[in-house]
């Protein structure tokens, strides 16, 4: 079974700070590159983070470098995405993919818009908002 659940979203103030979480089936904790995306309103998806299946590479968007921290819990088989200095623009739909290194074995996850991820969750919204 391949499953991702997010959870976490909700209304926070600009400067706030929100944790997300990306509960994986154990196959795609295991083997797969997670990613957080985002969608805001009237733009295209965009790549916000990700983290290698060993947590060697951990990848962020420009934009939220120093402010987001991606990681990973293994007893629980959840990745989170700890967002802090929130900023208006950052609202939008937040989902959590998986990449599949294919056999290419401890690679950078890639970003971009998700278009090689392979599983995707439902999303969860984050509206940052005074």
């Amino acid at each position: 079974q391949s499953q991702l659940v997010e959870s976490g979203g909700g209304l926070v103030q600009p400067g706030g700070s929100l944790n997300l979480s990306c509960a994986a089936s154990t196959r795609l904790f295991n083997n797969y590159a997670i990613g957080w995306f985002r969608r805001a309103p009237g733009k295209e998806r965009e790549g916000v983070s990700c983290i290698s299946p060993t947590t060697t590479w951990k990848i962020y968007h420009e934009s939220v470098k120093g402010r987001f921290t991606i990681s990973r819990d293994k007893e629980k088989r959840m990745v989170h995405l700890q967002m802090t200095n929130l900023k208006h623009e950052e609202t939008g739909v937040y989902y959590c993919a998986a990449w599949d290194p294919y056999g290419l074995g401890d690679v950078e996850c890639p970003l971009g818009w998700g278009g090689t991820y392979d599983y995707w969750g439902q999303g969860t919204q984050v509206t940052v908002s005074s």
